[in-house]
C-alpha cells in the first residue's frame, strides 16, 4: 500500500510510451519488502520543462527514470552531471540529493557493458567500434570509456554526429584512441550495433558481417526481436553475441545502486517481472 512515506521513484515518458519498468522494479520491491514504488508518469514534451521542478519539491520522491523523448533536455535541468552523461549529452536517470540537488546519470551504455562483462568478456584495453552515435550509441561509447576500452572506433550516418561524440569523450578521457569515419569491423575485439537497423527483417545489416572475425564479441541494442538478422550473421561466423533486451535487465541493477536501494541481479529481476511474455 502506498503512502505518504513512500519513496517515489517517477518514470517519465510521452503518453504514448509504453510504461514497462513499474513491471520490473515494482514486483522486486514488494518482494524485497522496500517501501518504495516507481510510478509512470505520462509528460508531453511541451510541459515537461515546467513540470520537471515541480515533481522534485514532492517530500517523498527520490528520484526520476527519465525516457524518451526527454532524455536530452533533462541535462539542462540537473544541478551537475556524471561523465558519462556529459559524455552522452542525455540523462535517464535522476537523484535528489538530501540538500535537494539533483544528479543526472545515464545507464544505458552501464546496462550494456554490464552485460558484456556478465558474459565473460573485459573491455579493458580493447578495441571497440560502436556503429550510431545517437543516445544510446553515445552512452554506450561513454560506458565503454569509463570501463577502460584501449582503442574506440565511432561511426555515424552523419559524420558530425560521430566527431562531436568523439570531440566529448577526449575531453574526459584524453588518453583513450579514438577513431572515426569507418564502420568497417576488421581488427576489433568488439563490434556493437547502436542504430535502429534490424527491426525489420528486410533492413540492411549495419556492417559488413564477413569482416568480423570469428571470436569477435557481437552486441545489439535493438529489442523489438531477440535475434536480429546482424546477431544470427555474426552467431554464424562463430562471434559470441549480446541481445539487446539484455541492457534492459542489466541496467536496472546500476539503477538500484544510483537510488540507493541495494543490488539485485539480471535473473532475480527476470524472476519477478510482470512483463508480458
Amino acid at each position: 500500500m502506498i503512502s505518504g512515506t513512500t519513496t517515489l521513484i517517477a518514470h517519465i515518458g510521452d503518453p504514448t510510451f509504453a510504461f514497462k519498468a513499474p513491471l520490473i522494479y515494482n514486483p522486486w520491491f514488494e518482494k524485497n519488502a522496500i517501501d518504495a514504488v516507481v510510478v509512470p508518469m505520462g509528460v508531453r514534451a511541451g510541459d515537461f520543462r515546467a513540470m520537471f521542478p515541480l515533481l522534485f519539491r514532492m517530500t517523498n520522491i527520490r528520484g526520476a527514470l527519465v525516457t524518451m523523448p526527454h532524455k536530452v533536455v533533462t541535462v539542462e535541468l540537473v544541478d551537475e552531471l556524471t561523465p558519462t552523461a556529459a559524455v552522452a549529452g542525455s540523462v535517464n536517470a535522476v537523484l535528489r540529493r538530501p540538500d535537494g540537488s539533483l544528479v543526472g546519470d545515464q545507464f544505458d551504455g552501464a546496462g550494456f557493458c554490464r552485460g558484456v562483462a556478465r558474459k565473460g568478456f573485459d573491455v579493458t584495453g580493447k578495441r571497440a567500434l560502436v556503429v550510431g552515435g545517437g543516445g544510446v550509441g553515445s552512452a554506450i561509447s561513454a560506458a565503454l570509456a569509463a570501463d577502460g576500452v584501449g582503442t574506440l572506433g565511432l561511426y555515424d550516418s552523419a559524420p558530425a554526429t560521430a566527431e562531436g561524440l568523439a570531440e566529448r569523450l577526449a575531453a574526459h578521457y584524453p588518453d583513450l584512441e579514438l577513431r572515426t569515419g569507418s564502420k568497417d569491423p576488421d581488427g576489433y575485439d568488439l563490434v556493437v550495433n547502436a542504430t535502429p537497423l534490424g527491426m525489420q527483417d528486410d533492413d540492411p545489416l549495419p556492417v559488413d558481417v564477413d569482416r568480423i572475425a570469428p571470436g569477435t564479441f557481437v552486441g545489439e541494442v535493438v529489442m523489438r526481436q531477440t535475434i536480429t538478422p546482424f546477431l544470427a550473421a555474426a552467431r554464424a561466423r562463430g562471434c559470441p553475441i549480446q541481445v539487446g533486451s539484455d541492457m534492459l535487465f542489466e541496467q536496472i541493477p546500476a539503477y538500484l545502486e544510483f537510488f540507493g536501494f541495494g543490488t539485485a541481479t539480471p535473473d532475480e529481476l527476470r524472476a519477478v517481472s510482470q512483463l508480458p511474455g
